[in-house]
C-alpha cells in the first residue's frame, strides 16, 4: 500500500472539477502530480494511480472518463504494450498508447529516421533525421506523459532475441512491414503467451486482426507462409498519412479492449478499409 502521507498529499491538493456533462468529480492536475512526485521521491504513475484508487482522476486522462473507468484507468496503468516498428504505424500508437495512459511502453527498432518517413511517421521531423527512432520515441513521450515509462529497443526482433524483446509485456502491437518479421514476433509472442495485434497497410487501404497464442495467426491470412510474398503492396501504393493514422487508431483500439479484458475484439476476424470508395468489411478468418 502507499505510504499515508501521499494519500494525504493527495487528499489535500486535489480539487473539485465538473465534466462538460455538469457531473461533479475530483481532480489532480498535472501541475500536482509533478510536484507531488518531487516532493515525495517517487514516479509520476505512482501518484496517478494512488490518485485514482482514491476515485481522484488525474486531470490529463479526465477526457477519458466515463468511457473508462477510473478502475480502468488504473489498470492501463499498470500494464505493459511492446511495439514493435516504431515507424508510420508503431509511432502514432506508441503517442496515443501513451495520451490515454498505459503505463509501460517497449519500444522496437533498429531503424533511423530519414527524409522518405516525414510524410507519415508521427516523431519524423526535420530535427530527428538520422537519429535512432525509438530514442527521439522515448524523449518525446517522456514530455507528452511522464507517467509512461519507456524502454527503447534500438535493435531488430528476430526470431532468437524475439523472447527478450517482447519481454514482460502483457500484449504485443505489430506495426512491422515484411512477413518474416511479423512471423519472428508471432513465434515470440507464443512463447511469451500474450495477444498480438496485427495490421498492415498500403496506400489508402489497410487490415487488422488479433490473434492468441492458440490461434492459427498470419497461416489465416497469408496461407503457405513459404510461398507468401515478404512484403506488400505499400512497395508500390506508399503509404498516405491519414490510412497510417487511422489504422494505428483501430490498433490502439483493440490493444485498450484487450488490456481492460474486453469482450469484442478482433480475435477470428479480420477488418479490411480501403479509403478510395469509405467502405469497411469485416471478414470472419478460417481457423
Amino acid at each position: 500500500m502507499p505510504a499515508p502521507d501521499l494519500r494525504e498529499q493527495i487528499a489535500h491538493a486535489a480539487v473539485d472539477g465538473r465534466r462538460p456533462d455538469g457531473a461533479a468529480y475530483r481532480s489532480l492536475s498535472s501541475a500536482a502530480v509533478r510536484e507531488l512526485a518531487r516532493r515525495l521521491q517517487c514516479n509520476h504513475r505512482r501518484v496517478e494511480q494512488t490518485a485514482l484508487e482514491m476515485e481522484i482522476i488525474p486531470e490529463r486522462y479526465t477526457r477519458n472518463m466515463t468511457t473508462l473507468s477510473a478502475k480502468d484507468q488504473h489498470r492501463l496503468l499498470g500494464c505493459t504494450a511492446c511495439v514493435v516498428g516504431v515507424g508510420g504505424l508503431g509511432g502514432s500508437v506508441a503517442e496515443i498508447l501513451a495520451r490515454v495512459g498505459v503505463g509501460r511502453l517497449r519500444l522496437v527498432d533498429d531503424d533511423h529516421f530519414e527524409d522518405g518517413n516525414l510524410n507519415r511517421q508521427r516523431f519524423a521531423d526535420a530535427a530527428s533525421l538520422g537519429q535512432f527512432k525509438v530514442q527521439v520515441a522515448c524523449e518525446r513521450i517522456a514530455t507528452i506523459n511522464p507517467a509512461v515509462e519507456v524502454f527503447a529497443l534500438p535493435e531488430r526482433l528476430t526470431a532468437e532475441n524475439g523472447s527478450a524483446i517482447v519481454g514482460d509485456a502483457d500484449i504485443a502491437i505489430d506495426c512491422l512491414d515484411t512477413l518474416q518479421a511479423r512471423l519472428d514476433l508471432q513465434t515470440a509472442c507464443r512463447r511469451k503467451h500474450i495477444p498480438v495485434i496485427s495490421a498492415a497497410v498500403a496506400g489508402v487501404s489497410g487490415q487488422i486482426t488479433v490473434f492468441y497464442p492458440e490461434d492459427e495467426g498470419l497461416a489465416t491470412l497469408y496461407g503457405d507462409l513459404a510461398s507468401a510474398a515478404d512484403r506488400g503492396a505499400e512497395t508500390t501504393l506508399g503509404n498516405l498519412p491519414f490510412a497510417v493514422n487511422l489504422l494505428a487508431s483501430l490498433e490502439c483500439s483493440e490493444t485498450v479492449k484487450i488490456l481492460l479484458g474486453r469482450k469484442e475484439t478482433l480475435r477470428g476476424r479480420l477488418l479490411i478499409f480501403d479509403l478510395t470508395d469509405l467502405t469497411f468489411d469485416t471478414i470472419q478468418l478460417q481457423e
